[in-house]
């Protein structure tokens, strides 16, 4: 009965659950000082495996700081109202802008078509507009029409202006003569990267229905283009960057035209030699197959509408890739559900969008994504470190008690002395193992392989040779000290595996970097919590009350500081066995280069 319990108290890593538990929500907790909001807690550390980014652009790998840069009204322009062009009542007129007194409030497309306007017709001119011609109706903008209307009496007339994407509008004109030229001015404008926003207009005798959108956006005239710029965020380029080191591919998602969208996407570095952009046209095109084939060389995607995301996503998906998205609409629900990685705008995103999500930006930015992986990263990396920590120590404790009868020596601990080591071994420092910082190369890592055993890239070999050297180092100072008639034997015993679990925890620090380079000082808290263990064990070998209930005996100096010096060991054949994989990672490096140099040499 003893036996059985001291081996189900070893077998058993109860702490685990619980270990991984906190470290995902203090992974949260730490996400949310960088603007991440996390909702699903399994997202924290699912983010190591993320693959691809699809982003939205405006907000995310822009500054959403529109400013218009150019406009070109109708060549043939029949009427002028103040001295202003229809274009540009049009930009005053055409919006859902509201102000608090001091700035104006709603969509940075918008405010930016206000400011060009009082900018160069002074600040009296909107207010101007609105009184000459008052707003009657409002067709507002959806992602099918890509378009807004609002209709406005004037001179006992009415008169509805159009805004929205240059084909869209293109498409509804009274005259298509003109869609040439004009498309030559919105390439000439998309190509140094500016947004091209299309108006037009049509004059009704009586008041149009409001519920006929197809008869009211039908036979418009003309009125220009207004040309803007978004520039990218500072950041962004370096975090793609980073994310391509890390072997995650960023790809560009929007509702932009497709030369303005590939402009940008070559400034901030997504678009790349022998990638490709497409339209949502060209995707609608595309059988699945034909998708299948291409998605991993597609780098933009533009005039995409939300329901295309979620085409996006599949395609990805079945090529086996880990898929972050963005959205922030209503109608980016689905396709932030179908994401293994759904990623939605604190800023400018809807209440769906964010049900739908396992992340929330409260920043809206794109660099913060790739934040928000490597502490995904960070997460699962000490997870790991949490398991090979357990794991190897229980099984230490296993093998002491079940080897010990069968070398002929009795059983070396005691149930009590198995609750303690499992108390104050997996506890504190375990819990302290989450502060561990980032290891230096985490973002120069391919992602970590979706289903990927925890026990894979070596952790189940260290697991096994761990425990079997910490059994082996305190079976043998079993031996020595019952050879040596030494009536201490069972407290030296409980010392040393107690203390070669604390040298474990302290190596384990690293997987790749040897302590002494990363400094002893780098995780206070774990040197807090070892430091600690060290003084409640010297409480429990030396206190008398402590003797009675833990049934041991204080040692002299000279055995303390001989199972002190043997339970280094394990410390030291952790630092070692990484030394080795230094020196064969090197080889198979120097080995690949010389294969690389040779292939070269035959091809030139």
């Amino acid at each position: 009965l003893l036996l059985s319990i001291t081996l189900a108290v070893a077998a058993i890593p109860e702490a685990l659950p619980a270990l991984i538990t906190i470290s995902l929500a203090r992974g949260a907790k730490r996400l949310s000082k960088t603007n991440v909001v996390v909702r699903k807690l399994p997202a924290v550390e699912t983010l190591g495996s993320v693959t691809y980014i699809c982003s939205d652009k405006t907000g995310t790998l822009t500054k959403n700081e529109m400013k218009v840069t150019e406009i070109s009204p109708a060549k043939e322009d029949p009427t002028l109202v103040d001295k202003l062009s229809w274009l540009e009542i049009a930009m005053a007129l055409n919006q859902d802008v509201v102000t608090d007194g001091e700035k104006w409030l709603g969509d940075p497309t918008e405010i930016a078509l206000l400011q060009y306007v009082t900018e160069n017709a002074g600040d009296k001119t909107i207010s101007d507009l609105k009184e000459k011609f008052p707003r009657i109706a409002e067709l507002p903008f959806d992602s099918d029409r890509k378009r807004m209307t609002t209709i406005h009496s004037f001179d006992g007339k009415y008169i509805a202006f159009t805004k929205g994407a240059t084909e869209s509008v293109l498409e509804i004109l009274e005259s298509d003569g003109q869609a040439t030229a004009i498309n030559e001015e919105v390439d000439a404008l998309s190509a140094k990267g500016m947004r091209v926003i299309a108006f037009g207009y049509r004059i009704f005798e009586s008041k149009p229905n409001e519920t006929d959108v197809a008869k009211i956006e039908n036979g418009l005239l003309y009125a220009g283009i207004a040309g803007m710029i978004d520039p990218p965020r500072e950041e962004v380029k370096d975090a793609i960057q980073e994310a391509r080191h890390a072997g995650i591919i960023p790809v560009m998602i929007t509702g932009d035209h497709l030369a303005t969208a590939s402009a940008i996407a070559l400034k901030i570095g997504i678009l790349t030699p022998g990638t490709i952009a497409i339209t949502g046209a060209d995707l609608s095109a595309m059988s699945a197959a034909e998708l299948d084939e291409k998605v991993e060389n597609i780098r933009v995607y533009a005039r995409v509408s939300p329901e295309q995301k979620l085409t996006i996503v599949k395609a990805l998906q079945n090529k086996n890739h880990y898929v972050a998205m963005t959205g922030d609409g209503a109608n980016d629900a689905p396709s932030l559900k179908a994401a293994n990685i759904g990623v939605a705008m604190g800023i400018t995103g809807t209440d769906v969008s964010k049900e739908a999500a396992h992340l929330i930006l409260l920043d809206d930015n794109f660099a913060t994504i790739v934040k928000a992986v490597r502490e995904g990263r960070r997460i699962f990396d000490n997870i790991r470190k949490f398991v090979k920590y357990i794991m190897a120590c229980n099984g230490a404790e296993i093998l002491v008690i079940v080897m010990a009868p069968i070398l002929g020596m009795p059983i070396p601990l005691l149930p009590i002395h198995i609750l303690w080591i499992n108390l104050v071994t997996d506890g504190l420092p375990g819990l302290a193992l989450a502060n561990e910082k980032t290891e230096p190369d985490i973002m120069k890592r391919n992602p970590r392989p979706v289903g990927q055993s925890m026990f894979a890239e070596g952790v189940g070999i260290h697991i096994i040779w761990v425990g079997v050297l910490m059994a082996v180092i305190t079976l043998a100072m079993q031996h020595y000290s019952l050879r040596n008639d030494d009536t201490h034997w069972q407290t030296m015993v409980f010392t040393v595996l107690l203390l070669s679990q604390l040298g474990h925890v302290f190596a384990i620090r690293s997987e790749r970097h040897f302590i002494y380079k990363m400094g002893v000082f780098s995780n206070l808290p774990l040197l807090g919590a070892i430091l600690l263990t060290i003084a409640m064990q010297i409480g429990i070998i030396y206190l008398p009350f402590a003797n009675e209930l833990f049934k041991t005996k204080p040692l002299t100096l000279n055995e303390f500081l001989l199972c002190l010096g043997i339970s280094t060991i394990v410390f030291h054949a952790v630092e070692l066995e990484k030394f080795i994989k230094m020196k064969i990672a090197k080889k198979h490096k120097h080995s690949g280069k010389t294969k690389s140099s040779t292939k070269q040499k035959q091809y030139s």
